[in-house]
């Protein structure tokens, strides 16, 4: 069925209100804190990517504004601003103020949009201190002004001879949000990742405050999107890509091996990153382990007798799924997992079909793409062995702890905490000032294993690795199990220097590749300790950033005041590191999140992968803006 050209008033249907949104935001836009920030951008750019997918809007612009707020533009056919005879209302003004209200539950006016539950723009009004929408249709420019949801102007208009679009001008609300300071960064993440989804839409962005801009448009599509991502991890043969369409189910896929050992796959639906994956993920996932075994049993003349796992088929494979269907029907109102079930089997059937395909007619792609698989079968051969003497060799499966852990005496998880510590003289430090009823310690000597360059069976054979699998719980890949975590409060501790710097990386590299979902669960932190110490009248003040002595310094008079730098977490006694870092009334633990997960694969390649000339301009892109460097 064509969407509908007429997009009127008589389009728009109303489901409910506003009174929830503003008692409960983190239900609507996931949290009150950065993210739920960015999410209103998000709702709001969704809209006008739906009008790009209904063939109506070319182009979206993003301007940061030095005032704090956001304004979002689009070239598209602009909210309709008649009266709604059942209301007495405007449409415009029913869109903005009504939670439930759009034109995306008439499949005439939005075949497919990433809006479904039709409250995006209407929680951004709820949760924003003021708003102006202007709308450009009928040769006429409509306004309206709204406050914390609430009209705050009437609607007016005046002649136009400008193109047809809507303009969304917001301020996030102080009395919501943690902070309502937007990051360019993660908004320029998101916005390349739609113009890549939806080919040829041009998508600007400009920060007023800084006078960064950027603009995006890439006609290549999924392949496009590919080769972004796969730019530093060297792939090994032609970027496979079809579209087959399953009635008014569109699939678009594209993958490509890599050198690496760690798979990236993302999925989409409707333009809306589906983190946490669901029934597409899952089709897709089956079609490719039974479609490769499919062509290794044919063609690889009795040579070979392995059957691959699921984890074999992707090892190295960088992939994006988009689909653009319907009727999503999304688990949770920030879209991050899809559950329609017939989807599963759709996906399943169309991806073997054109995996199988490609395959046979480039038999020489199709069979470097054999090797890639069967070597990773082998290699988890191997690395279940490794993984078996791990276990004897620590008694992995046995409840038992390792020895270098120093446990807590409490047994819940969710009220128990793991200090990772570097080096046994912060390790003493540690143990000896914790509380013992709560914290537990487990120092480790040295840089770990780089996980990135690695496979799992050498993963297996690394003692500081193994030993911090065992002191979690959790296990690793296919094997994690969450429920299993000893300890809810896993926390990064290590010194303010390069090596400690060096030593944080290597760990997150662990913890992003194997054992995302502690991150994903809020488990993991990273504590912040002093970077000085400071005494005066025999008076210490511990300070954690440049700034902060400085500015001690000019209260206090820099005459008699003696200044400790602080290298390493061994150079302070234990009553020191509890007061400062470790004691929960007084430290600073920052939580480890994951605000866009394409651009934190992208960056862990660039930093810990095998090529170094990205690493290079990585460095000498950002060296300048790296402040007090302590080599």
């Amino acid at each position: 069925m064509a969407e509908s050209k007429d997009y009127g008033a008589e389009q728009i249907q109303v489901l409910g209100g506003l009174e929830a949104v503003r008692k409960r935001p983190g239900m609507y836009v996931g949290s009150t804190g950065v993210r739920g920030l960015h999410h209103l951008v998000y709702e709001v750019v969704d809209n006008s990517i739906d009008e790009a997918m209904a063939g109506y809007c070319t182009e979206i612009s993003v301007i940061l504004h030095t005032d704090g707020g956001c304004t979002v533009t689009d070239n598209g056919r602009g909210i309709p601003v008649e009266v709604m005879p059942q209301f007495k209302k405007s449409a415009l003004e029913i869109v903005m103020t009504k939670l439930h209200a759009g034109g995306k539950f008439d499949k005439r006016t939005y075949k497919v949009s990433g809006g479904l539950h039709g409250v995006g723009v209407s929680v951004v009004n709820a949760l924003s201190s003021s708003l102006i929408v202007t709308v450009r249709r009928n040769g006429k420019q409509y306004s309206m002004s709204f406050a914390r949801g609430e009209p705050s102007t009437q609607l007016s208009a005046s002649d136009s001879a400008e193109p047809t679009g809507t303009t969304v001008k917001f301020y996030p609300d102080s009395e919501i949000f943690e902070s309502t300071e937007f990051v360019y960064d993660t908004l320029v993440t998101r916005l390349r990742e739609l113009a890549f989804l939806k080919s040829g839409l041009i998508i600007r962005i400009r920060d007023e405050r800084t006078g960064k801009e950027e603009s995006f448009k890439f006609d290549g599509g999924l392949k496009a999107f590919i080769e972004y991502l796969n730019k530093e991890k060297q792939g090994l043969h032609k970027i496979v890509h079809f579209t087959p369409q399953k009635g008014e189910n569109i699939i678009d896929v594209a993958l490509q091996y890599n050198q690496g050992y760690l798979d990236t796959v993302h999925s989409f639906v409707n333009n809306i990153s589906t983190v946490d994956g669901g029934t597409h993920l899952i089709g897709f996932k089956a079609a490719l382990t039974r479609t490769l075994n499919s062509y290794l049993s044919k063609n690889m003349n009795g040579k070979n007798d392995m059957k691959i796992s699921s984890e074999d088929s992707r090892e190295g494979l960088t992939a994006i799924i988009s689909l653009k269907i319907p009727n999503p029907q999304f688990e949770g109102q920030t879209k991050a997992k899809l559950g329609n079930s017939e989807i599963k089997g759709l996906v399943e059937s169309a991806v073997s079909t054109k995996l199988s395909q490609f395959l046979e007619e480039n038999p020489q792609d199709a069979r470097i793409i054999a090797d890639k698989i069967l070597n990773a079968a082998r290699a988890r051969q191997a690395a279940q062995k490794a993984r078996e003497m791990a276990r004897r060799k620590t008694a992995m499966d046995s409840g038992s702890l390792p020895g270098k852990l120093a446990d807590c005496s409490n047994r819940d998880p969710a009220k128990s905490e793991l200090f990772i510590v570097e080096g046994d003289s912060a390790g003493g430090s540690a143990k000896q000032g914790r509380n013992r009823d709560f914290q537990a310690v487990l120092p480790l000597r040295g840089k770990i294993l780089n996980v990135e360059k690695a496979r799992l069976s050498k993963i297996f054979r690394s003692e500081q690795i193994t030993t911090l699998i065992q002191a979690i719980g959790t296990n690793i890949g296919d094997e994690f199990r969450l429920e299993k975590a000893r300890y809810h409060k896993i926390v990064l501790m290590t010194d303010a220097d390069v090596d400690g710097a060096h030593i944080r990386t290597l760990l997150l590299t662990f913890f992003f590749r194997h054992a995302r979902q502690l991150i994903d669960a809020g488990y993991l932190y990273i504590a912040k300790p002093p970077l000085y110490k400071a005494t005066k009248n025999r008076k210490n003040y511990y300070l954690y950033a440049e700034e902060n002595l400085k500015k001690l310094q000019q209260e206090l008079g820099s005459e008699g005041l003696s200044v400790q730098r602080y290298k390493g977490l061994g150079e302070m006694n234990p009553e020191q590191l509890w007061t400062t870092t470790m004691n929960p009334s007084n430290r600073t633990l920052l939580q480890v999140d994951i605000e866009d997960a394409v651009e934190a694969d992208k960056l862990f390649s660039i930093l810990m992968g095998q090529d170094v000339q990205p690493r290079r301009e990585f460095i000498e892109n950002y060296a300048a803006t790296v402040k007090n460097l302590d080599v």
